[in-house]
């Protein structure tokens, strides 16, 4: 996959994009991250992006001009890419959302900043908006990494285990299960022995409960729309019960 991401702070994405499971999926191809300044673009004499909002109002709004050629010269190399505006009136980023975005041979992420865009180049550059959260960010850029981040993740390889994303939180609508590692017994805290004995079946089991105790302790709001089978709603009961007993 290829993800382009026009900015006007190109400088504040290497040192994330380069690290760790995506410095890796770069290195290996699995994913290619171009960055275009979009300040050059600018048809100002001084360059600036930005300007003051017509009717008034504080803080300044980016122009149309240097957004629509950069989009232009982003759309030259990449024709079929699917355009996506980083802003808070967009869908919002979920699982569901990324597997379907890693499905894309190729994304254009556009940044706002200052206090938004002008309206005439999300009306021509742009083909959806993409929330990550219901909260207020001082540009787009941290968005762009958060969602190219989480879609890198469903690339295939990227993970190395085709299992790893999903058996993570939110995979299925649910909080992921505890994890343990070594050693069995730290200071009196053992691993649950459900884990020790080698009975898949049982671990599974196990997981699953813990998955949907988790869920229904923590985020009880994503039972509602959860992929949840008969066992899984009796486990529910159960949990609810003893929960309503120890209270």
């Amino acid at each position: 996959m290829t993800v382009e991401i026009l900015t006007i702070f190109p400088g504040m994405f290497e040192s994330v994009l380069s690290a760790s499971i995506l410095g890796r999926a770069r290195e290996q191809g699995l994913l290619e991250i171009q960055l275009t300044d979009i300040r050059p673009f600018s048809a100002s004499k001084h360059k600036n992006t930005d300007d003051y909002p017509f009717g008034g109002g504080a803080g300044m709004v980016m122009m149309a001009q240097p957004i629509q050629d950069a989009m232009a010269s982003a759309r030259g190399r990449h024709p079929g890419a699917r355009r996506i505006y980083l802003g808070p009136r967009g869908r919002k980023l979920t699982t569901a959302l990324a597997r379907e975005l890693a499905r894309e041979q190729e994304l254009i992420l556009l940044c706002g900043h200052y206090e938004g865009v002008d309206q005439r180049a999300l009306d021509t550059c742009v083909d959806e908006e993409i929330s990550i959260g219901d909260y207020i960010l001082t540009g787009g850029e941290l968005a762009a990494m958060v969602l190219t981040d989480c879609v890198a993740r469903f690339i295939p390889g990227v993970l190395g285990s085709p299992e790893s994303p999903e058996e993570e939180s939110f995979s299925e609508g649910l909080l992921e299960y505890p994890q343990y590692t070594r050693p069995r017994d730290l200071n009196g805290q053992c691993v649950p022995e459900v884990l020790l004995n080698g009975d898949h079946a049982k671990i599974r089991a196990w997981r699953r409960r813990e998955s949907l105790a988790a869920t229904l302790r923590f985020r009880p709001d994503l039972l509602e729309q959860a992929d949840l089978s008969p066992t899984d709603l009796k486990t529910l009961k159960e949990l609810e019960s003893t929960c309503s007993s120890e209270n």
